[in-house]
């Protein structure tokens, strides 16, 4: 699905922001017919209240939309976006005195809100479109809504047809589209190539797992994106329960949001050269599944003790990492739906994530408050390390005790990257109930703030 704005020259119903605060004020000032026509149909501003004013044709002259207060704008994102999911089909134009933060962040609201998932059922119907707005770079936030749509689609496709065969499909359409070279390693070939952990956790499947290489750009600072692709769940040998099994089409939520932020930064011809990563597998059942007590050898040699094969999704990280730590990027970030544990700390609306770069963590925290796509920084406790060193081997996959589990996963991960740079990001990919410009199911999470910190980071 693509998001675009009008055209230029369509004719725009104005669509008036009108705040509690100017209320009184505002109505004043119109005329007795309007005023009536306000107070019998009970608008005050009110965040979200949306009222279509009749022009002397009967026809929608304007449209009010309550802007609120202060207050219901740091509670609620994409307020705007309300208005795009109720108004009729048509074109509009905002109207109101905002921030060019505000303004962007109410833009870019509307796009998101056209989104729907009609692969299966249902067609797309035809959203009102808004024209664009004074000051608004209308190519940036097309690609960037773009890029989420990407990401919600893929995630949103069920495992039955969201493969690892699927997810490379989709990285070489990504490829093709933008000129950018594609190398894969798939099957036994994983073993000859010595990826051996993603070759584990795959192997058992009836569809074979993969490592998907995308490498793009020619010149400028380096930024290599490593997704966890794990296109269903089972939880391996140690079986999950059905509850927990249920939503597990999202467990390839980090490989869909790299491949949203690759498609936004080629989209956008970012002056650098962006590498992506992904371990595409599906964690299934049968006779040569690996099982727990297996010690594995990663990539780069480490020796890992398999407590529970349901936490297989930083195996597969693991050698992925190795492999871009032997060619050093100026950035390194990983993207994963990796624990429940990061669930409980920070819930489903928050992507916490893990560096030890201090300037780093504060240009994405920044970053994530100006555009509206929450981070939350998390502890490197190194004090912690201890819980994941068996004795039997280097490293324990799935620490018992349950405490820190998030913190733990990612210090496993830190133990395969040497670059001075890196981020890791404990996502959760999933919205669980619809909110403005974020419909219930597949969302990213942490690619707009990341997309926006990157002239920071790597000085473009």
């Amino acid at each position: 699905m693509t998001a675009r704005f009008a055209p230029p020259d369509d004719r725009a119903i104005p669509i008036r922001l009108v705040s509690t605060a100017e209320f009184e004020d505002w109505l004043g000032q119109q005329d007795e017919p309007i005023q009536d026509w306000v107070q019998a149909n009970g608008f005050t501003g009110k965040v979200g209240q949306i009222l279509t004013l009749p022009g002397p044709d009967m026809g929608v002259s304007r449209v009010l939309f309550g802007w609120g207060n202060g207050s219901d704008h740091t509670r609620d994102r994409f307020l705007f976006a309300k208005a795009a999911a109720a108004l009729p089909s048509g074109t509009y134009a905002l109207d109101g005195d905002l921030t060019d933060n505000a303004r962007e962040e109410a833009t870019l609201g509307w796009l998101l809100a056209g989104y729907r998932f009609t692969r299966y059922a249902g067609a797309s119907p035809d959203a009102p479109r808004l024209k664009v707005p004074r000051g608004v770079n209308a190519p940036r936030l097309e690609a960037i809504a773009a890029g989420e749509m990407l990401t919600r689609d893929l995630i949103n496709t069920p495992a039955s047809d969201m493969g690892p065969d699927e997810l490379e499909a989709a990285c070489r359409s990504l490829a093709e589209r933008f000129d950018a070279t594609l190398r894969v390693v798939a099957g036994d070939a994983l073993l000859d190539e010595n990826f051996p952990m993603i070759h584990t956790v795959g192997r058992a499947s009836t569809r074979a797992p993969r490592l998907l290489d995308m490498q793009w750009g020619s010149s400028g600072p380096t930024l290599t994106l490593v997704g966890k692709g794990v296109c269903f769940d089972t939880g391996g040998l140690n079986l999950k329960p059905g509850a927990s099994m249920g939503l597990m089409k999202k467990d390839m939520g980090g490989a869909a949001t790299v491949l949203g932020l690759a498609q936004m930064i080629m989209d956008l011809a970012l002056p650098l050269r962006l590498r992506v990563l992904i371990p595409a597998v599906e964690n299934s059942v049968s006779g040569n599944a690996f099982r727990p007590g297996d010690i594995l050898t990663a990539r780069n040699g480490l020796t890992v003790e398999i407590n529970n094969t349901d936490a297989e999704g930083r195996l597969v990280l693991a050698d992925a990492l190795a492999l871009a730590d032997e060619t050093p990027a100026d950035l390194t970030i990983c993207m994963a739906t990796l624990t429940g544990a990061a669930r409980v700390a920070v819930g489903p609306d928050l992507a916490p994530f893990y560096t030890d770069d201090d300037a780093l963590a504060l240009a994405l925290v920044q970053a994530g408050k100006r555009v509206r796509d929450p981070l939350w920084r998390m502890p490197l406790h190194r004090p912690y390390d201890r819980m994941i060193e068996p004795g039997i081997a280097d490293l324990d996959n799935a620490p018992a005790g349950g405490f820190a589990g998030s913190i733990t996963a990612a210090l496993f991960l830190d133990r395969f990257v040497s670059a001075p740079r890196f981020a890791h990001f404990d996502i959760y990919g999933w919205n669980p109930s619809a909110a403005p410009a974020r419909p219930k199911g597949g969302v990213g999470m942490g690619a707009r703030a990341i997309l926006d910190a990157l002239p920071r980071v790597l000085d473009l």
